[in-house]
């Protein structure tokens, strides 16, 4: 007799700003289909391709469900089955030799996003190492110098609600590719385009974004700071700035606005490499046709100076009146309790310098234990031959907590299958919308698997590690985190979500960044003469009728927004930075992210979610491939000081001479044994070397045919 299916709520887990609330058919004991929660209004009852076929993920033929042990060498791949209590019973004896021998920070755990639910991603983990005094991992790969550059200027950088963005006239999605990575977004925009917004793309590549929009610009990669420069520059001269409002909301105006003079529209040209009409038209159209909001998520902050990128575009923000959007995770980490043990006195890694740490002969303690979970850098992080190399160190006791046998996993000595989202209880934030979401278990977990909670509660045990909280359920987590006390929650409970699945925090409607009021506007009308641009007509502080515009309010203050003096300055791995390193390596190099097959390195092993054709290419273009020798589809050799790797080329009109391209998330099984990362810079992006993400995209290369690759006297080399 064949039960009635039953329908179970949760949300999926991925690294990503939608964060979909789903609804999982369960019969039998099997999940039988996945829809997104037609319910959730941001959702709207539709996921996206990575994860319609997730339940292939789930009952994958290659899915880990038992642990294993080592038996080949490291990277080989070759494995046995091993039972939970020998395993558990091996990782803490390692980890306690390690432990009395070099101390707590001899351990050092590796993670990220994986999962980005609260629970699973690393509450108990949290308590775990803390207990035993492990090296703290900055898990600052991405995000975190986006924060930090837009703090710089707000202080709490609390954006607007991106659902807000209906109500814009002008929109500028800025370093962000919203429909490939932020899908959901898009019909928000397509609403403010019907009733006559403009959708405006800053970004070097005509990505897909770029070609729906209503006007790409298209900047030198890495010169955000000159446009924005250049734009205060225009707005200053041409009287558009209200400097009564902006000096008595911010510090340091008199400094921003000298930079901006210093520079100059002509050098802010120079330097992007834009038209002087279109940074004029632009900076117009943010203060003429409002409201404007600024879009701006995590492309730019991969780059030497991507703070103060996103600094400059956060105090654009504010000088123009405009509205400001980024990640929501602050409203989340600003509601939830912390239920994180404060920082301890043990030193501090930041995870893109991986390949570093593990290869520092010098380093005391030396790291001799690593625990990874949630990630996958062999594939992920930058300087991937150091990464590669530290992973293969004798003395280094790794474990990997993974689905799948993924690149990292492959270095293992142990292996702990973990379950899938639809097999372990979370709560789910956002960094994209302000929905939380409840994720509750639909079937039993497959095989031997146990959640990341249950596995660090196991390990904790062997250790007898005596400390608070160590043992909690998975469900008293969610309900200690929900607990905080803070008016967001209000009304927000477990049994709620339980009930419902999802929830608005109690943000009130248009609290933040693009709620519309009257302001005043510049005293004169100043003649736009750009023939490129979004108006070419008249910009003035009114609109033809004489109405006053509507403008969005900046973002909700916390505390003294702060401006001050900004500079661009080339990064040292550009084309206009180390003229040394430029000269060797001409092109620089952006790694993209492929998000319509797999997301960061999720998928990318999965025959099916691989594009057509199934390898990372080397996009070029024609006459940067022409003066190589380089047809379309030729294999080539690209490389730098970092190493090399041999892909096929692609030549592609929608790039800017000087500017390559491949895709990031691939495993190296599918490229050769090595990924872009094997090129990329693992150089911090913030003022600390700690603290900031990596600079993938201020790496430099060259490239050439691969030896054998046919060449014809009309295609040679010049």
């Amino acid at each position: 007799m064949t039960d009635a299916p039953t329908v179970v709520r949760g949300a999926c887990h991925h690294d990503c700003p939608d964060t979909c609330a789903w609804e999982v058919t369960v019969r039998d004991g099997v999940a039988v289909h996945l829809r997104g929660d037609p319910t959730q209004p941001f959702t709207d009852g539709q996921l996206c391709p990575k994860v319609n076929p997730f339940l292939d993920r789930v009952y994958h033929p290659d899915r880990l469900l038992r642990p294993l042990r080592r038996v080949g060498p490291k990277g080989e791949g070759r494995f046995e089955p091993i039972d939970w209590d020998a395993a558990i019973a091996e990782i803490a004896e390692r980890i306690g030799a390690a432990v009395a021998r070099h101390g707590g920070e001899a351990v050092l755990p590796y993670s990220l996003d994986g999962t980005q639910g609260l629970v699973q991603k690393g509450v108990l983990a949290d308590r775990f190492f803390a207990a035993i005094g492990a090296t703290r991992l900055n898990r600052h790969i991405c995000g975190v110098t986006a924060w930090h550059g837009a703090a710089d200027v707000l202080g709490m950088p609390l954006g607007a609600d991106p659902t807000e963005i209906a109500s814009a006239r002008t929109i500028v999605l800025w370093g962000t590719n919203t429909l490939l990575t932020n899908r959901h977004l898009w019909p928000y925009i397509e609403s403010a385009r019907a009733g006559g917004a403009m959708v405006i793309v800053v970004d070097p590549v005509s990505t897909m974004t770029a070609q729906r929009s209503d006007w790409h610009i298209q900047p030198r990669p890495g010169t955000d700071i000159a446009l924005v420069l250049g734009m205060i520059g225009v707005l200053d001269r041409d009287g558009l700035i209200d400097e009564e409002r902006v000096s008595a909301a911010a510090s340091g105006w008199p400094e921003l606005r000298a930079e901006a003079r210093a520079l100059g529209l002509e050098g802010a040209a120079s330097i992007t490499g834009l038209a002087e009409a279109d940074i004029i038209s632009l900076a117009h159209r943010i203060v003429q046709q409002r409201p404007a909001v600024l879009r701006a998520l995590i492309g730019m902050e991969h780059r030497e100076h991507g703070q103060d990128i996103h600094r400059a575009v956060a105090a654009l923000a504010v000088v123009s009146g405009s509205g400001y959007m980024r990640s929501t995770q602050v409203y989340f980490d600003t509601a939830f309790a912390d239920l994180v043990p404060p920082p301890g006195p043990q030193r501090t890694v930041n995870m893109s310098a991986l390949g570093a740490t593990l290869t520092d002969a010098s380093l005391q303690p030396p790291v001799t234990v690593l625990l990874n979970y949630g990630c996958n850098p062999a594939a992920i992080t930058p300087d991937q031959n150091r990464v590669l190399a530290g992973l293969e160190r004798d003395d280094l006791f790794t474990v990997v907590i993974e689905q799948f046998m993924t690149d990292t996993a492959r270095y293992a000595d142990i292996v702990l299958p973990t379950t899938t989202q639809i097999e372990h209880l979370d709560l789910m934030n956002a960094w994209g919308h302000l929905y939380v979401s409840l994720n509750l278990p639909a079937i039993e977990p497959l095989g031997e698997c146990l959640p990341n909670t249950e596995i660090f509660r196991r390990l904790a045990g062997a250790l007898t590690l005596d400390t608070s909280g160590l043992a909690d359920s998975d469900e008293q987590v969610a309900r200690d985190l929900l607990a905080s006390g803070h008016p967001w929650l209000d009304g927000i409970t477990y049994e709620r979500l339980e009930r419902d699945g999802w929830a608005r925090l109690a943000v009130p409607e248009g609290w933040s960044a693009m709620t519309e009021r009257a302001v005043p506007v510049a005293p004169r009308p100043v003649r736009d003469d750009s023939a490129g641009g979004a108006d070419g007509a008249v910009s003035a502080g009114h609109d033809a009728s004489g109405e006053m515009h509507r403008a969005a309010a900046p973002v909700r203050q916390l505390g003294p927004l702060r401006l001050g003096a900004l500079s661009y300055r080339p990064a040292a791995e550009s084309p206009s930075g180390d003229a040394a390193l430029a000269g060797r390596y001409p092109l620089a190099l952006m790694s993209l992210k492929q998000h319509q097959r797999f997301l960061n390195s999720h998928y990318g092993g999965f025959e099916h979610h691989l594009p057509d054709p199934p390898q990372p290419q080397l996009e070029i273009g024609a006459a940067d491939a022409a003066v190589r020798g380089i047809a379309d589809g030729d294999r080539v050799r690209v490389y730098n000081d970092r190493g090399e790797l041999f892909t096929m080329a692609a030549v592609s009109d929608r790039l800017q001479p000087g500017l390559v391209t491949m895709p990031f998330g691939w495993w190296a099984g599918s490229a050769d044994e090595r990924t872009v990362n094997v090129l990329t810079n693992a150089a911090v992006g913030g003022r600390d070397p700690d603290v900031g993400s990596a600079a993938f995209h201020d790496t430099l290369v060259e490239v050439e045919p691969a030896p054998g690759t046919r060449q014809t006297a009309d295609d040679s080399p010049s």
